[in-house]
């Protein structure tokens, strides 16, 4: 159980306080609640261009980096489909240091055409570089779009289309940034050898005066439970086939999210696992495959990938891979299998803590889930699965009729 102190400023900024005295260094987190499903069709790509921006310059400080540099800081930050994180860490003596330039990026960003029109082009270069040129890149450009018919999650972070960051206004940019990022859309967590004490005048000081606004309401339109199969077929210059399956599956806080984060380990988390054992080792269908969860908060994706044997067809990889599945929809898993990913999982949190901007980091996000103090009770959750749980989910799951199949064949 990670302790922490919470309090709110006037203007709707939400805070959070860790204390850790064995560190000198302390940790800054604030997570804006804005991602890729609040654009809009039309104008996609500008959460992820906002996290560039936002490191361009701000009213009093021309370049963000070169202070906290100076103070002996690092800084860094990344955008998802849900929100947008940025966070440093600097040495306690120089903490105010830190207040002064999230402060002021929060209350003025400095807006120009060449700030603009730099961190465009980075945009633009990011995106062709990562997802048209580079091999498998555009995987989840195609696969998206294929699972989602009408939620914002059907488009990628970077965007759908290099268009939208290419016709960006300046008054595109200015109304998204008065809408998200202001205090009562922020959650700041500042973690360390610090007292709320100290925080609070601080947090009142650089944060305080920054007007309030209005929290923007965020409904998503949700999908219909899907019942027929979708499959789409492409053919790119690439060195192996490849294959990618995946199935909707429940939002973050449903008790079931932890059946199905521990489903995808049973199935490819380590040499162990049922997928690598049966596909790569046994019988050579596959050279790799992997089994994971989006983890998206509205009702992610379960998703199972694969690159195929050379002289292996999809049929044989498709089928093979099917009957792993619905093995765990007929068969309950041993208990000590499933004993051996909880544990894994266990670890994973455990690790999560031991940096103390990994606590600022988790503290925040589960104060956006709802309470920080979710964190505490995430061991238990998955403890709680059991082996009847997981075959239950599983049946209905990987339901063939819910499936999103991308077929992702190599021209040579």
């Amino acid at each position: 159980m990670i302790e922490f102190d919470r309090f709110t400023l006037d203007n709707g900024l939400r805070v959070l306080v860790h204390r850790d005295k064995q560190t000198p260094i302390v940790a800054m987190n604030i997570i804006y609640q804005v991602g890729s499903r609040d654009e809009e069709f039309h104008k996609t790509g500008f959460a992820h261009l906002f996290e560039h921006l936002m490191f361009g310059g701000s009213l009093n400080i021309p370049k963000f980096d070169e202070p906290l540099q100076k103070a002996g800081g690092e800084n860094n930050a990344f955008t998802n489909s849900d929100f947008t994180n940025y966070y440093l860490t600097l040495p306690k003596n120089n903490l105010e240091t830190a207040f002064w330039l999230e402060s002021d990026r929060m209350l003025s960003l400095a807006f120009s055409e060449k700030s603009l029109e730099v961190q465009r082009q980075v945009v633009i270069e990011e995106f062709k570089q990562n997802y048209l040129n580079q091999p498998y890149g555009d995987v989840y450009l195609l696969l998206k779009p294929l699972a989602y018919k009408i939620h914002p999650y059907r488009w990628n972070t970077i965007g759908r289309e290099i268009s939208h960051i290419e016709k960006a206004t300046m008054a595109d940019v200015k109304a998204f940034y008065n809408k998200y990022y202001h205090p009562a859309n922020a959650i700041l967590c500042v973690a360390g050898d610090v007292e709320t004490g100290e925080i609070k005048p601080l947090a009142e000081k650089w944060f305080g005066s920054i007007p309030g606004r209005q929290r923007p309401v965020q409904s998503y339109p949700q999908e219909a439970e899907q019942t027929e199969a979708r499959v789409k077929e492409v053919v790119r210059d690439v060195p192996q086939d490849a294959f990618y399956m995946a199935w909707h599956m429940p939002a973050r806080l449903h008790p079931d999210y932890y059946t199905c984060d521990l489903i995808s380990d049973l199935l490819s988390n380590g040499q162990s696992s049922r997928l690598f054992q049966k596909l790569v080792k046994e019988k050579p269908l596959l050279t790799e495959v992997n089994a994971y969860i989006s983890g998206d908060l509205d009702g992610g994706l379960f998703l199972v990938t694969g690159k195929l044997y050379p002289g292996v067809d999809f049929n044989t990889a498709e089928k093979a891979v099917m009957d792993e599945l619905q093995k765990l929809a007929i068969e309950q898993v041993p208990e000590n299998e499933l004993q051996k990913v909880k544990n894994k999982a266990e670890a994973n949190l455990v690790f999560s803590e031991i940096s103390v901007l990994g606590r600022a980091m988790a503290l925040s996000y589960y104060e956006m889930l709802g309470d920080a103090a979710l964190f505490g009770k995430e061991v238990e959750k998955y403890r709680a699965v059991s082996v009847q749980r997981v075959q239950q989910v599983a049946a209905d799951l990987f339901s063939p009729q819910k499936r999103n199949f991308l077929i992702y064949k190599s021209k040579s």
